[in-house]
Protein backbone atom coordinates (compact mmCIF):
# COMPACT_ATOMS: atom_id res chain seq x y z
CA UNK A 1 0.00 0.00 0.00
CA UNK A 2 1.39 3.39 -0.99
CA UNK A 3 1.90 5.97 1.76
CA UNK A 4 -0.22 9.06 1.09
CA UNK A 5 1.72 12.31 1.36
CA UNK A 6 0.24 14.46 4.12
CA UNK A 7 -0.44 17.98 2.81
CA UNK A 8 0.61 21.03 4.79
CA UNK A 9 -2.72 22.61 5.60
CA UNK A 10 -2.79 26.44 5.64
CA UNK A 11 -5.01 26.42 8.77
CA UNK A 12 -3.36 26.24 12.20
CA UNK A 13 -6.49 24.73 13.72
CA UNK A 14 -6.71 22.03 11.03
CA UNK A 15 -3.05 21.11 11.44
CA UNK A 16 -3.21 20.93 15.23
CA UNK A 17 -6.44 18.92 15.18
CA UNK A 18 -4.92 16.47 12.68
CA UNK A 19 -1.78 16.17 14.82
CA UNK A 20 -3.94 15.70 17.90
CA UNK A 21 -5.86 12.84 16.24
CA UNK A 22 -2.63 11.15 15.13
CA UNK A 23 -1.10 11.46 18.60
CA UNK A 24 -4.32 10.28 20.25
CA UNK A 25 -4.30 7.14 18.09
CA UNK A 26 -0.65 6.48 19.01
CA UNK A 27 -1.28 6.88 22.74
CA UNK A 28 -4.57 4.94 22.61
CA UNK A 29 -2.74 1.98 21.05
CA UNK A 30 0.02 2.15 23.66
CA UNK A 31 -2.41 2.36 26.60
CA UNK A 32 -4.86 -0.28 25.34
CA UNK A 33 -3.02 -3.20 27.07
CA UNK A 34 -3.62 -1.53 30.46
CA UNK A 35 -7.30 -0.87 29.63
CA UNK A 36 -6.93 2.90 29.67
CA UNK A 37 -7.93 5.58 27.20
CA UNK A 38 -5.66 8.54 26.47
CA UNK A 39 -8.24 10.95 27.92
CA UNK A 40 -8.40 8.89 31.11
CA UNK A 41 -4.61 8.84 31.38
CA UNK A 42 -4.53 12.63 30.98
CA UNK A 43 -7.05 13.04 33.80
CA UNK A 44 -5.11 10.65 36.06
CA UNK A 45 -1.92 12.56 35.27
CA UNK A 46 -3.54 15.95 35.91
CA UNK A 47 -4.93 14.82 39.26
CA UNK A 48 -1.55 13.32 40.19
CA UNK A 49 0.06 16.71 39.56
CA UNK A 50 -2.71 18.97 40.89
CA UNK A 51 -4.03 16.99 43.83
CA UNK A 52 -7.64 17.67 44.79
CA UNK A 53 -9.44 20.11 42.47
CA UNK A 54 -13.00 20.95 41.56
CA UNK A 55 -14.46 19.51 38.40
CA UNK A 56 -14.59 23.04 36.97
CA UNK A 57 -10.90 23.58 37.74
CA UNK A 58 -10.01 20.27 36.10
CA UNK A 59 -12.03 21.21 33.03
CA UNK A 60 -10.23 24.55 32.81
CA UNK A 61 -6.79 22.95 33.24
CA UNK A 62 -7.48 20.44 30.46
CA UNK A 63 -9.60 22.80 28.33
CA UNK A 64 -12.34 20.14 28.23
CA UNK A 65 -16.03 20.86 27.87
CA UNK A 66 -18.12 19.89 30.88
CA UNK A 67 -20.19 17.24 29.06
CA UNK A 68 -17.15 15.31 27.84
CA UNK A 69 -15.40 15.66 31.20
CA UNK A 70 -18.49 14.53 33.15
CA UNK A 71 -18.95 11.47 30.94
CA UNK A 72 -15.28 10.47 31.30
CA UNK A 73 -15.28 11.09 35.06
CA UNK A 74 -18.40 8.92 35.49
CA UNK A 75 -16.62 6.00 33.83
CA UNK A 76 -13.49 6.58 35.92
CA UNK A 77 -15.50 6.83 39.15
CA UNK A 78 -17.27 3.59 38.26
CA UNK A 79 -13.82 1.97 37.89
CA UNK A 80 -12.93 3.34 41.34
CA UNK A 81 -10.10 5.53 40.01
CA UNK A 82 -11.57 8.89 41.08
CA UNK A 83 -12.75 9.87 44.55
CA UNK A 84 -15.13 12.77 44.85
CA UNK A 85 -16.78 14.83 47.53
CA UNK A 86 -19.33 17.59 47.44
CA UNK A 87 -18.25 21.12 48.21
CA UNK A 88 -20.10 23.74 50.22
CA UNK A 89 -22.30 24.39 47.21
CA UNK A 90 -24.23 21.22 46.25
CA UNK A 91 -23.21 21.70 42.61
CA UNK A 92 -19.49 21.80 43.40
CA UNK A 93 -17.62 18.50 43.08
CA UNK A 94 -14.08 18.05 44.42
CA UNK A 95 -12.06 15.33 42.71
CA UNK A 96 -8.88 13.46 43.58
CA UNK A 97 -7.25 10.19 42.69
CA UNK A 98 -8.45 7.18 44.61
CA UNK A 99 -5.88 4.52 45.58
CA UNK A 100 -6.93 2.38 42.62
CA UNK A 101 -6.52 5.44 40.36
CA UNK A 102 -2.98 5.88 41.61
CA UNK A 103 -2.34 2.20 40.91
CA UNK A 104 -3.85 2.43 37.43
CA UNK A 105 -1.72 5.51 36.66
CA UNK A 106 1.44 3.69 37.80
CA UNK A 107 0.48 0.65 35.69
CA UNK A 108 0.10 2.87 32.62
CA UNK A 109 3.28 4.91 33.11
CA UNK A 110 5.70 2.47 31.39
CA UNK A 111 3.56 2.38 28.20
CA UNK A 112 3.20 6.16 28.22
CA UNK A 113 6.92 6.68 28.88
CA UNK A 114 7.80 4.38 25.98
CA UNK A 115 5.72 6.46 23.53
CA UNK A 116 7.08 9.70 24.96
CA UNK A 117 10.64 8.45 24.62
CA UNK A 118 10.17 7.27 21.02
CA UNK A 119 8.59 10.56 19.97
CA UNK A 120 11.26 12.58 21.74
CA UNK A 121 14.04 10.59 20.06
CA UNK A 122 12.44 10.88 16.61
CA UNK A 123 11.77 14.62 16.90
CA UNK A 124 15.06 15.50 18.58
CA UNK A 125 15.53 17.32 21.86
CA UNK A 126 15.25 20.86 20.51
CA UNK A 127 12.07 20.20 18.50
CA UNK A 128 10.59 18.33 21.48
CA UNK A 129 11.16 21.27 23.83
CA UNK A 130 9.96 23.77 21.21
CA UNK A 131 6.79 21.78 20.61
CA UNK A 132 5.94 21.84 24.32
CA UNK A 133 6.68 25.56 24.55
CA UNK A 134 4.64 26.44 21.46
CA UNK A 135 1.62 24.33 22.43
CA UNK A 136 1.58 25.85 25.93
CA UNK A 137 1.97 29.33 24.44
CA UNK A 138 -0.87 28.86 21.95
CA UNK A 139 -3.19 27.40 24.60
CA UNK A 140 -2.44 30.25 26.99
CA UNK A 141 -2.92 32.87 24.27
CA UNK A 142 -6.26 31.46 23.16
CA UNK A 143 -7.54 30.95 26.71
CA UNK A 144 -6.53 34.42 27.93
CA UNK A 145 -7.41 36.47 24.84
CA UNK A 146 -10.06 34.28 23.23
CA UNK A 147 -12.33 36.07 20.81
CA UNK A 148 -10.28 39.28 20.97
CA UNK A 149 -7.55 37.64 18.87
Amino acid sequence: MEHLRIPKLPCLCGNIRRTSRALSQLYENALRPVDLRATQFTILQALTLAGEVTQNQLGEMLVMDSTTLSRTLRIMAREGWIAERRGNDRRERWLRLAKSGEAQFKRALPAWEKVQSRLRRQLGEEAWKNLFEITHQVTDLVKTQGDSL
